[in-house]
């Protein structure tokens, strides 16, 4: 979540969305808000909308709603998408300003479906990031110092293991599984 941030100069007075809030988009939200940006997370959860808020989103869209993301038209300079899934990418890329982009940190498992004819209107672009370099960790890892940027993590012991999957695959984990000994 870091990586792309200094990678492609975020700045502190840009729009910037998350597209998924759980176990990389949680961390976003922290680092973009304490980064200075408006953030704006895309959630399918309603549930995740009020901590999204917590963790440091100025406003929330349900990304089940394409009417709510159509009134978002034209506002954001940066999107990170953190999903797996196949969405209407077209839609999400509608929501960029001209020059904006859309990144991707989570690997969609599908082929993207893009009208090209909006990316070269609007100049906008599409790209996507690992992890970053040694050096970027470095400065990702004191800037989350200095800004008390943290993880919410789920406990279980390792004996639990079985159900702290489980608890996974469900979707209820909030936001990121530790098993313990």
């Amino acid at each position: 979540m870091f990586n792309p941030m200094v990678q492609f100069d975020v700045k502190p007075t840009d729009k910037v969305a998350v597209i998924g809030i759980g176990g990389l988009g949680h961390i976003g939200l922290q680092f973009l808000r304490a980064w200075g940006c408006e953030v704006t997370a895309f959630t399918s959860s309603d549930s995740k909308a009020a901590e999204a808020k917590e963790l440091g989103a100025h406003h929330c869209i349900n990304s089940r709603n394409a009417a709510e993301i159509e009134q978002a038209a034209g506002k954001f300079d940066f999107i990170i998408s953190t999903v797996n899934v196949k969405l209407d990418w077209n839609l999400y890329l509608s929501t960029l300003k001209p020059k904006g982009r859309l990144h991707f940190v989570g690997a969609t498992l599908e082929p993207l479906d893009l009208n090209v004819f909006s990316l070269i209107m609007a100049q906008r672009s599409v790209s996507g990031s690992p992890v970053g370099s040694p050096a970027t960790i470095a400065k990702m890892l004191e800037f989350a110092v200095q800004h008390n940027i943290k993880p919410v993590v789920e406990m279980f012991k390792f004996e639990q293991i079985n159900e702290a999957l489980a608890h996974l695959e469900s979707g209820k984990a909030r936001y990121r599984i530790v098993l313990e000994r």
